[in-house]
C-alpha cells in the first residue's frame, strides 16, 4: 500500500512540474497566432515613406556586410545614393524597353508608344 501511494504522489508531483512547460506551449503557439495576425494587419496598412525608403536600402544591399552595409545603408537613407534616381519616365522607359525585346520595326513602335502612355 505505501508503494502505490508513493506512486501516485510521484506522479502528481511529475504533473505538478510539466504543467508550466504545457501553459509555456500553449502561450507560444497563441503568440504566434497573434503575430501573424498583427503581419496581416501590418500587410494591409501602406507603408510610410521611410519604411518605403528603408525596404528599397535593404533590397538594394543584398550582398553587403559589416561596415560596407552601414555606410551603404547611411547614405541610402539620407539620400545620398551613388546611383542617380530615376524619374518616374526614366523607370517607365526601362521597363517597357525591357518588355520590348524581341520586338522589332513598327511593332516594337507601336508597343513603345502603347506602353510609354500608359499610366
Amino acid at each position: 500500500m505505501k508503494q502505490i501511494l508513493t506512486l501516485v504522489t510521484a506522479a502528481l508531483m511529475s504533473m505538478t512540474w510539466l504543467a508550466p512547460a504545457h501553459a509555456a506551449d500553449d502561450k507560444s503557439g497563441k503568440t504566434a497566432e497573434k503575430a501573424a495576425e498583427k503581419a496581416d494587419k501590418t500587410d494591409k496598412k501602406a507603408l510610410t515613406p521611410q519604411q518605403q525608403r528603408m525596404s528599397d536600402c535593404s533590397k538594394q544591399s543584398k550582398g553587403k556586410s559589416g561596415d560596407e552595409r552601414k555606410e551603404f545603408m547611411s547614405a541610402c537613407l539620407s539620400g545620398k545614393s551613388d546611383e542617380p534616381v530615376k524619374t518616374a519616365q526614366q523607370q517607365k522607359m526601362t521597363t517597357c524597353n525591357a518588355e520590348a525585346k524581341g520586338k522589332a520595326g513598327d511593332e516594337r513602335k507601336a508597343f513603345m508608344k502603347e506602353c510609354l502612355s500608359a499610366k
